[in-house]
């Protein structure tokens, strides 16, 4: 089974840049979780788009980066059954031509 979330955006503060530990600015994310369903262990993707925004409005990460390993760790901690995770995490308002951002993909070893 696979959710998919996409284009969840919301305003953080993120960066390393003195106006962007100020100012709060645009963020977009893409989430793809492969996990094997079973009857009642399902993944709750409204729950897991409130988590992600909540996690980075909290933490208020320096580097995208950072973001992505911890939201993925405690993704994994929260949903144990997640096989696979696909993050994506974009600033679509940093660069005057260009939407920037980090990704990456874990596999994660089933017990």
């Amino acid at each position: 089974m696979q959710i998919h979330i996409q284009n969840l955006t919301f305003e953080t503060i993120v960066g390393i840049l003195e106006e962007e530990r100020l100012t709060p600015q645009n963020v977009t994310l893409h989430v793809k979780i492969s996990y094997d369903y079973h009857g009642d262990n399902f993944i709750d993707y409204a729950k897991v788009s409130a988590f992600l925004e909540s996690e980075m409005n909290a933490m208020r990460y320096f580097l995208l980066e950072d973001a992505l390993k911890d939201l993925s760790q405690k993704l994994k901690v929260f949903y144990p059954q997640i096989s696979k995770l696909k993050l994506k995490i974009l600033k679509p308002d940093i660069l005057p031509n260009a939407i920037v951002g980090v990704s990456h993909t874990i596999y994660y070893a089933q017990n």
